[in-house]
């Protein structure tokens, strides 16, 4: 019955770690997973999460409502937006609980793909694969817009600009605004002011996954794009997570937003996203939602986990220090530098498919095909191992 069924070839990065798994070296190491490992290889959980989910304990639980857990919705328009914008106060932000970034992601791209079914949607080139996956699997023809730039190791700011400057009204583009995946290559503040002049006088409908919120700067900081696309009047899709910054990797929570110009299209908006989540899992995790809306509605605990987040971005950014060290120190006649200058837990290492094959089997060390690294697999125990390692295969090219 089913023999016309095309083989699924598996998600590159998944089965990259099944086949880590299966490697029997003991010297082995994984980059190739987005998830935050602390300096003894361990996934941590921060304290403030666990106070909060300590307080919810083991016990039954009802159904949340279709759009989730209404504090923690509220929580999140302010952590995204800031406390006092004035979508919150207009009451202009239509926000769903989701499961996960995915989550929001999907949510998205099915309503938009209902009420915008005409318009294209474009993601940078290279982006995360399931960019792709899921505005494809909504149905939508997905271009590429041009973004990272192999020679300089930078933006193509120009050629992005100038493709900007030709989409069409209501075209969907999908950004990142903090912590580019996979490069950790991220517009400055003053590029995103031209990008959203453009994108706000194209009448472009701007989609930001801002999946690593907290990992490049702060959380302000991280957020800047948001809040500027939000004072613009753009019309503005976030989709937010807190499997990286509340290493709730497993309870699948995160959240879609959607700034609106007034209080009534909300309304309308955010009933059809509830209509779309009632369509596919009529409704999100309640402990997972608990659990964040224990950390955001606590100010005292809010702090403490922001705190322990810029931690985990301090660490990433001594792994990134220390990787540029050890290779500079081996290979002076080459630039690392673009190791420091990139953010977030990922960096674009500039090998070759065929060096990073070589990683994996003379080294037993797991990167991506595009030379995508996880910075926050990295630690004291490892460091040395991967600089001297990747030392080798970059003396090559």
């Amino acid at each position: 019955m089913y023999q016309h069924v095309t083989p699924y070839l598996g998600d590159p990065i998944l089965s990259l770690v099944e086949t880590f798994v299966n490697d029997k070296r003991a010297h082995k190491v994984n980059l190739s997973i987005g998830i935050y490992f602390d300096n003894e290889g361990k996934m941590p959980l921060p304290e403030s999460v666990r106070k909060a989910a300590a307080e919810i304990g083991v016990k039954a639980q009802s159904y949340l409502p279709m759009e989730g857990h209404t504090g923690l919705r509220e929580e999140l328009a302010k952590l995204v937006l800031g406390d006092e914008h004035a979508a919150i106060t207009e009451k202009r932000v239509a926000v769903v609980q989701s499961l996960g970034g995915s989550g929001a992601l999907k949510l998205g791209a099915d309503f938009l793909k209902k009420w915008f079914g005409q318009s294209k949607a474009y993601i940078s080139a290279p982006t995360w694969d399931n960019h792709r996956g899921i505005f494809e699997g909504a149905g939508f023809e997905v271009g590429t817009y041009p973004y990272y730039d192999a020679q300089t190791i930078g933006i193509k700011f120009a050629e992005m600009t100038a493709f900007f400057n030709t989409l069409p009204e209501n075209s969907i583009v999908i950004l990142h605004p903090c912590c580019h995946n996979p490069t950790g290559v991220d517009l400055t503040p003053a590029q995103w002011d031209e990008v959203l002049e453009i994108v706000k006088t194209r009448k472009l409908i701007a989609f930001m996954d801002i999946a690593y919120l907290g990992f490049g700067d702060s959380f302000a900081e991280d957020a800047y794009a948001v809040r500027r696309a939000a004072d613009l009047g753009i019309a503005l899709f976030v989709s937010a997570s807190f499997s990286k910054n509340m290493s709730l990797y497993g309870e699948r929570v995160g959240g879609l937003l959607v700034v609106t110009p007034n209080e009534a299209e909300k309304e309308l908006v955010l009933g059809q996203l509830k209509a779309g989540v009632r369509r596919i899992y009529s409704s999100p995790s309640a402990h997972g939602g608990l659990t964040a809306y224990g950390v955001l509605s606590n100010p005292a605990r809010k702090q403490a986990w922001q705190a322990e987040v810029y931690q985990m971005r301090d660490r990433i950014k001594a792994m990134r220090q220390k990787l540029y060290e050890t290779l500079s120190q081996m290979l002076p006649e080459k630039d690392f530098s673009y190791f420091i200058k990139q953010r977030g837990m990922f960096s674009y290492t500039g090998l070759s498919p065929e060096q990073v094959q070589r990683l994996q089997d003379e080294f037993a060390i797991y990167i991506l095909q595009s030379g995508r690294l996880c910075v926050a697999g990295l630690n004291d125990g490892n460091i040395d191992y991967v600089a001297q390692s990747l030392a080798k295969v970059f003396a090559n090219q």
